[in-house]
């Protein structure tokens, strides 16, 4: 059963109308996912690839192409080809790239599927059902830059979706991170992690950020560097964002239980309230999501790249098609 969030994304995608490059046409998950974006109409998918290869997949998948919903493009033999590979030059020769490797570059369908993104030619890039996180974000950073109007960083996020009949967070949505990017982000990092995440979960939900700053000490219960790094991230985010609701440091259940936050927190608006939560760290974020999704029954989705100038979204390599569904959809609403 899909979730109501998903259900809410994936309606407010088709409304969107957005074109979608998936760049890993060889790999069968991502020409089933295609081919449900464009039977259902949330996204317009263009495939990166050899023509005749793409509609032999299709053919072994047994799903019919439609060439009106779905896009192919040969790249390497697109007469666009050497004008995007002009333009990385352009971009990367101070770093020592000649137009030669230039070329070669633009020959890997991650770099060309962003370059489509960066020239408005598509509104987003989804990819790492096959590849690495480190190479998506490498085309992403590369290609399409930080936007740096609201970060310096680029990091993730997950959507943690729980069912209607949770025990303790019935049909409830929550954004953690970072969870899949940055390992140990300095108080300016996490401070940057902490705005993003908060426009995103506004974006993604429609529901108004209410952040926790998560720390194993709640409100000065224990001294620790560690805990002097989350306090200096969230005087940072203050004085960017002083309307943003956002308090800590605080342990979990402060942040998430009412009860326990109006005991160890009294007078915060945050605490027992929270619906983002940023770990001080990868290790606390990832531990953390994976402990809410097996044992909690929460159902992860991600990791959602932010920080992009356009949207680039990565895949976990044992994505499902389905998943590949939500991430194009997602990756349609951050446009």
């Amino acid at each position: 059963m899909v979730h109501p969030i998903l259900s809410s994304i994936r309606k407010k995608a088709r409304e969107k109308k957005a074109g979608i490059v998936l760049p890993e046409s060889a790999d069968e998950r991502t020409l089933l996912a295609a081919a449900e974006l464009a039977k259902e109409e949330l996204v317009k998918p263009i495939l990166l690839g050899n023509p005749e290869k793409i509609l032999a997949g299709f053919q072994s998948i047994n799903e019919p192409f439609n060439p009106t919903k779905i896009r192919i493009i040969d790249f390497e033999k697109s007469e666009k080809f050497s004008e995007f590979a002009g333009e990385y030059f352009t971009l990367r020769k101070a770093k020592g790239v000649t137009y030669e490797s230039a070329k070669e570059t633009m020959k890997n369908p991650l770099f060309y599927g962003a370059m489509m993104v960066r020239r408005g030619e598509a509104d987003g890039c989804v990819a790492g059902a096959v590849s690495s996180t480190a190479d998506v974000l490498r085309a992403g950073i590369q290609i399409i830059g930080v936007d740096k109007s609201l970060t310096k960083l680029v990091s993730s996020f997950f959507l943690m979706a729980f069912p209607e009949n949770h025990w303790s967070a019935p049909g409830k949505v929550f954004s953690f991170a970072d969870c899949g990017v940055v390992p140990y982000p300095s108080p300016e990092e996490l401070a940057d992690i902490a705005v993003t995440t908060a426009q995103s979960h506004l974006t993604l939900t429609g529901e108004i950020p209410i952040v926790g700053m998560l720390s194993f000490s709640t409100k000065g219960s224990a001294k620790h560097e560690a805990v002097d790094k989350v306090l200096a991230a969230l005087e940072i985010v203050k004085s960017k964002k002083p309307d943003l609701l956002i308090d800590g440091e605080l342990q979990f259940d402060a942040a998430f239980i009412q009860s326990i936050g109006e005991r160890k927190a009294p007078g915060s608006k945050v605490a027992g309230k929270a619906n983002v939560f940023i770990f001080p760290n990868l290790d606390a974020g990832n531990i953390g999501y994976k402990l809410t999704e097996r044992l909690g029954g929460a159902t992860a989705i991600g990791p959602i790249i932010q920080g992009l100038a356009k949207p680039m979204n990565d895949l976990s390599r044992g994505a499902k098609p389905s998943d590949i569904v939500d991430v194009c959809c997602i990756c349609a609403l951050k446009k």
